[in-house]
């Protein structure tokens, strides 16, 4: 419904003889007056109320304190048995995914000048209160520099387990390993291809050229002679350098649905091992066709995860030693992104507590980044992955109770070898 300002009446025209007024008819029309004019300012009213001793009914919020409310409080735990009726109520599941508040940032709340030119999706930004801000190169003095990119919460609200950020573009490629080397960060997941449709990401690390060499020759060469051209190729170092840093690739291996790179980043004199975990069977916007190849790699982070931390008899003198987050990302950084944090925080839940609380976990993440998890589709996605963990997770055990005596024999020959181990030392 459009409002109307009131129309003022134009002047009469002058008559011929001003002296002389026409003959009135009916009653004379007030002019109209607007508000500015009858108070004399166009400040704003403001009515003090503080001073009248009256509780007020009630509190007012705005829709993003409301949002937070429920990103906050949202909860759904689930037993073994429930994940399983769950994950095949899809319409449920749709109603559960479509009430989680997106918790997007606008630009206006982005106070970071001229970042618009290092986003690759101009609505995708990072939440200001936890998004990566990088420091200034050492040989550099100058102001900190913008990366799109969130820390986002672990297991337990874990602070800073992983960095979810957009695929690097070609001019924020050296921004990207910036991150990587302040802080300190060990593992990079990518949950994307390099181009689907359109470009998706950036390649910003030395591709192995015995691997794409192989593609193509498999056929044609003999075992020998292929292992003699790898091992002529990483002599010549498959180096490459990527902003201010050099990157060697040391090692890549082709898993069933992601490659494993060992690289070496270097910077000056000093050297640190990075590993990448490139994840290749994911479309965008959909969902794998089977999730046992997420589930493997999952597994396999998390793994080598564990093995970077110092033994536990040793307790973190420097925090700087730890290994940092573990960056994830995808195109956006939000979708495939968001559905591998879930899914490893996911296992770990249903492997140390017996039930997952999937709702919670995302709302966790839209807390540090908004809009984790892109689609409905990912989220029931999600919930299958989950529920086919739980269903490995409760066969194990189911064996383990039924064969106490074969987990007795493995166990003894585990302290056999060892025994044999140590003697041998």
């Amino acid at each position: 419904m459009s409002t109307s300002t009131p129309a003022v009446c134009p002047a009469s025209p002058p008559s011929e003889d001003p002296t002389t007024p026409p003959p009135m008819t009916t009653p004379p029309r007030k002019a109209s007056v607007r508000l500015q004019e009858r108070r004399g300012s166009n400040l704003s009213l403001l009515l003090d109320v503080t001073n009248l001793g009256v509780e007020p009914v009630c509190s007012v919020s705005t829709p993003k304190e409301v949002w937070l409310q429920l990103l906050h409080t949202s909860s759904r735990p689930l037993t073994h048995p429930a994940l399983q009726q769950a994950a095949m109520d899809t319409s449920t599941l749709n109603v559960e995914y479509q009430k989680i508040p997106p918790n997007f940032v606008s630009a206006a709340e982005l106070d970071v000048p001229g970042h618009m030119m290092k986003d690759r999706y101009k609505t995708i930004l990072p939440n200001p209160e936890t998004r990566v801000i990088l420091r200034s190169p050492e040989e550099e003095a100058g102001p900190d520099r913008y990366i799109n990119a969130n820390y986002i919460r672990g297991y337990k609200g874990a602070p800073r387990a992983y960095i979810a950020t957009q695929g690097p573009m070609v001019h924020t490629v050296g921004d990207f390993w910036d991150m990587v080397w302040q802080e300190r960060s060990s593992i990079i997941v990518m949950v994307t291809r390099l181009k689907e449709n359109n470009e998706k990401c950036e390649l910003y690390w030395p591709q192995p050229r015995e691997r794409r060499r192989r593609r193509v020759k498999e056929e044609e060469e003999e075992d020998v002679k292929e292992k003699k051209k790898e091992g002529e190729e990483k002599e010549e170092g498959e180096t490459g350098r990527f902003g201010r840093f050099l990157l060697r690739v040391r090692d890549s291996q082709e898993k069933d649905g992601f490659t494993v790179t060992d690289m070496e980043i270097q910077l000056c004199e000093e050297h640190r091992p990075v590993r990448h975990y490139w994840f290749t069977s994911w479309p965008d916007h959909h969902i794998p066709q089977c999730t046992a190849p997420l589930l493997r790699l999952v597994e396999e982070v998390e793994t080598y995860s564990k093995s970077l931390l110092p033994p536990s008899s040793e307790p973190i003198t420097a925090p700087a030693l730890s290994p940092g987050p573990i960056i994830v990302h995808c195109s956006a950084g939000i979708g495939r992104t968001g559905c591998f944090i879930v899914s490893s925080i996911g296992c770990q839940q249903l492997r140390e507590t017996g039930q997952v609380d999937i709702l919670e976990t995302v709302c966790q993440l839209r807390l540090d980044r908004g809009g984790m998890i892109q689609t409905t589709e990912q989220y029931q996605f999600l919930y299958s992955t989950l529920a086919q963990y739980s269903s490995q997770l409760q066969h194990n055990q189911d064996q383990n109770q039924q064969n106490p005596e074969h987990q007795v024999s493995i166990q003894l020959q585990n302290l056999q070898l060892d025994d044999t181990q140590n003697v041998k030392n």
